[in-house]
């Protein structure tokens, strides 16, 4: 009976595993692709040239919007008006709604970081001119901050997190698997020492 029993407990945990393991393959694909290739770029990043790419754009803020500008907030970093950001957003497409201005005794300048690139808002507010400047510096930067989630918001640090326990799973489980299959497989851990050992040697041989 006891060879039996483990051969249903082997049988238990293979199904499982395997289960766990083809499932966290299949979410990590597209994202392990994307970070492989990213971490490419990014550790050839000075050899990369980018041809940044800067547009700017002026416009004159309506004098019943500058008026909501006149009085300066108890703070120096505020966000802007709602119905000032609501123009921006239709004149210029910019999100700056809840968004922290920085505010002087004659200007708001608004920074609107982003992934590959770069753009802020300036406004007058004594004649309510308005300049809005974005710097767009490729793909190739755009996905090298997604790896590094530059500025990328919120939704995409909670992918990061979910992506980072997915790829875990993917791991755990393949090391259960390969413990499972180890017995017919000899050379199953001294691959695994040699992904150990490789990386901890050039730490401490090449790395200063």
């Amino acid at each position: 009976m006891r060879p039996n029993a483990d051969h249903r407990r082997r049988s238990f945990w293979l199904k499982h595993l395997h289960r766990w393991h083809w499932i966290s393959a299949a979410l990590c694909l597209v994202g392990m692709i994307l970070f492989a290739a990213t971490g490419i770029t990014l550790n050839h990043a000075g050899e990369i040239e980018a041809q940044p790419r800067v547009t700017t754009v002026e416009k004159k803020l309506p004098p019943a919007l500058l008026e909501a500008l006149a009085a300066k907030p108890a703070k120096d970093r505020w966000p802007l008006p709602p119905t000032v950001a609501d123009w921006l957003a239709a004149e210029l497409s910019v999100r700056a709604a809840g968004r922290e201005a920085e505010w002087s005794a004659d200007e708001i300048y608004l920074a609107l970081p982003r992934p590959g690139g770069d753009a802020w808002v300036s406004i007058d507010r004594a004649d309510g001119a308005v300049r809005h400047e974005t710097t767009d510096r490729g793909w190739i930067s755009y996905l090298n901050d997604l790896h590094k989630g530059r500025n990328a918001g919120r939704a995409w640090s909670w992918f990061l997190d979910l992506f980072a326990v997915a790829c875990l799973v993917f791991c755990v489980t393949g090391l259960f698997l390969l413990k499972l299959h180890a017995g017919g497989r000899p050379a199953t851990w001294p691959v695994v020492g040699f992904g150990l050992v490789a990386p901890m040697l050039l730490a401490l041989l090449f790395i200063h």
